[in-house]
């Protein structure tokens, strides 16, 4: 029997052994490839990942921010340039001295926070460095496992393999979350200090830099405040020591108290009621989730000097008003010449909620008043009756209402005027005139201008009878808004619009041309125009010196109030601006008698209108062409009858037509 010495046996043991941790290792070796080949990150995928971004909302100048829109991740992607060199430099020191001297690990990092790890019992540090960092907040979660961490290496090599130092650390500082939903420097110096990232000095990038190690644990909103400053001077002192700023500049920024810089927390917004009416436009168009992460540049048609001053009246006339017994108010400003919505302000207090605040009466369905009536009679005048058309203002009974009951209606004044001119009884905002002329042209054909004009309710045509004439159906105030343009524009309708432009990520543009259609004859338009501008006409009743009346200013205007008064409106206009004002409270409590839209509405129209029109050239409105017939026009009550009585013969013979059409 051979015997072998112990030597041999050594030798044995050891090439075994060896045998055994090569193939381990090229085992490992081959698995770590593998996997650093086919599942981590491609290059394009690298190259091509682009993180959700805020999108704002800005004012028609695009320098006013309205408002932004995110979902958990506020972002904003800043370029090499605009990141200053004090974020980068704090941000190094803070996180990774060695950065432009490793390959991506730093293992002289990890093996500290092995130490730190073997004495705590427990994975408490990792020793990542910025681009570690980077690819766990870009692809992976922040579980403190060892398959993480592995994943972390081999992605981060990876990146440095691709990218240069200065792309990296530019991706970092765009991803890494500083707490309070703001990711990236630029949305955490909006969200911590009130500016632009490249307004940050020393002391505010090295308190946003103590940040990202523990966002919420260092939150200054958070319950920790004691510990932040501590770390803060810790930065301080590592920047000292490694130089990387001015001795002199880390001494003022370490007497300086860093907390009392930082912005108390509050989510922005101007604006609120328009903000929130073009976000649902938004999302309907394009979807909440391409709002929250598309990086997308809002530009809208808000005019905020228009809306500063729009929401100073309207809180200022809103508190006048509760002497009346009204606790809300709303205003609208529109470019007629553009369909641009320039002011809306739903309510008198965004954020009181004892008056509804934050619903936008703008919006709401409310009854018109007399304010309608301008419609009923350009749809006369558009059938042939003229300004001069005469009718008798006379008691009259219109027959049974939908409750059986005889209309028999009054005027506002009380009073019976006798046989005037269209001109005047429209002027002087006469109800029965109002009501005969709504029964010669029907309420179809009403109700069809009104749409022609903008008013997108009034759909369920069989709830309407001749109430209508004097406001007794819903509307908007924006569409009222739209339909005066159109007179103010001379039966041009611009399609009413609160985007201007919408700019994305990759400064993609979208942009949609606004339609303009001429929907009412010109001169019926300009008819309208001289009745609601002659001050004459309505001084009978108003006054010479009502609330309407600008001078030196050529306004149209028509109030309204409805029943047991509820609602106050006013609707005025030059050629270039169309203001509308509604007043009253949000539940349809009536407010106290004699509450008309002349002392609730109007004087918040007046106000408005007084701050904004030196903005605009004097405009006077084009006088129409006079066609009058031989024979003037009298309606009495027998004549409004015989009408009536053909009007409803029509209606019926019309939905008979209708039936058949269906079946």
């Amino acid at each position: 029997m051979r015997k072998y010495s112990i030597g041999y046996y050594f030798k044995e043991v050891f090439l075994g052994a060896m045998s055994a941790f090569l193939m381990v290792f090229f085992g490992a070796a081959i698995a770590v490839f593998f996997i650093y080949k086919n599942h981590t990150p491609s290059v394009s995928e690298l190259s091509g990942f682009r993180p959700p971004q805020t999108s704002v909302i800005y004012d028609r100048t695009g320098k006013i921010a309205l408002y932004e829109i995110h979902g958990e991740e506020n972002r904003k992607i800043l370029a090499h340039n605009e990141i200053p060199e004090v974020v980068r430099v704090a941000t190094i020191a803070t996180e990774d001295k060695n950065f432009y001297t490793h390959f991506g690990i730093d293992f002289l990092s990890i093996l500290r926070a092995l130490k730190v790890n073997a004495k705590n019992g427990e994975i408490s540090q990792g020793g990542s460095t910025i681009t570690q960092q980077l690819a766990r907040n870009v692809y992976l979660s922040r579980e403190k496992t060892l398959r993480r961490k592995i994943m972390e290496t081999l992605i981060a090599l990876k990146i440095e393999k691709n990218f240069t130092k200065e792309q990296i650390l530019d991706r970092y500082l765009n991803q890494v979350p500083y707490g309070s939903n703001a990711y990236g420097i630029e949305a955490a110096a909006e969200v911590f200090f009130g500016k632009e990232a490249k307004n940050l000095d020393l002391s505010e990038a090295v308190f946003l830099a103590a940040l990202p190690k523990a966002p919420t644990y260092f939150s200054p909103y958070g319950n920790n405040v004691e510990k932040i400053t501590p770390r803060y001077l810790s930065i301080l002192d590592k920047m000292e020591k490694l130089k990387l700023a001015n001795s002199l500049e880390i001494e003022k920024a370490k007497k300086t108290n860093i907390l009392a810089k930082v912005e108390p927390f509050r989510e922005s917004i101007l604006a609120p009621h328009f903000v929130f009416y073009v976000t649902q436009q938004l999302e309907e168009k394009y979807g909440r989730d391409f709002l929250e992460k598309g990086g997308l540049r809002i530009i809208t048609t808000l005019d905020f000097e228009l809306q500063k001053i729009g929401e100073k009246v309207v809180a200022d006339g809103g508190t006048r008003n509760l002497r009346y017994g009204a606790k809300n108010a709303a205003l609208v400003a529109v470019d007629p010449k553009s369909g641009e919505i320039l002011t809306m302000v739903g309510s008198r207090d965004y954020f009181d909620q004892t008056i509804d605040g934050q619903v936008n009466v703008s919006v709401r369905l409310r009854q018109p008043g007399s304010s309608f009536k301008p419609i009923v009679y350009a749809t006369a005048f558009e059938k042939g009756y003229q300004p001069e058309t005469l009718i008798a203002d006379e008691e009259t009974n219109f027959g049974p209402d939908g409750g059986g009951i005889s209309y028999i209606p009054q005027n506002y004044d009380g009073k019976f005027h006798g046989v005037l001119p269209m001109r005047k009884t429209l002027a002087m905002s006469l109800n029965i005139p109002a009501i005969k002329t709504l029964s010669l042209v029907g309420i179809d054909s009403a109700i069809d201008m009104a749409h022609r004009l903008g008013i997108t309710t009034l759909n369920d045509r069989n709830r309407y009878g001749l109430s209508l004439a004097i406001g007794g159906a819903e509307v908007k105030l924006l569409d009222m808004a739209a339909a005066f343009s159109v007179f103010a524009a001379e039966g041009k309708k611009n399609e009413q619009h609160s985007i201007l432009e919408i700019v994305d990520n990759n400064e993609e543009s979208y942009f949609e041309k606004k339609q303009c259609n001429q929907v009412l004859d010109v001169e019926v338009a300009r008819r309208i125009n001289s009745i609601l501008s002659d001050n004459n006409a309505r001084s009978a009743v108003f006054g010479a010196r009502n609330p309407l009346y600008i001078p030196g200013r050529s306004v149209a205007a028509k109030t309204g109030t409805s029943q047991e008064f509820r609602d106050a409106w006013t609707m005025g206009y030059t050629p270039s601006i169309t203001v509308g004002v509604w007043a009253g409270n949000n539940d349809s409590r009536p407010m106290n008698a004699g509450s008309d839209g002349v002392f609730v509405a109007a004087p918040i129209w007046r106000s408005f209108m007084d701050a904004v029109l030196s903005r605009y050239s004097y405009e006077s409105f084009t006088n129409y062409t006079v066609t009058v017939s031989d024979e003037k026009t009298i309606l009495n009550e027998d004549e409004i009858k015989k009408l009536e009585e053909q009007r409803k013969k029509e209606e019926k013979e019309r939905k008979k037509e209708e039936k058949k059409k269906k079946k």
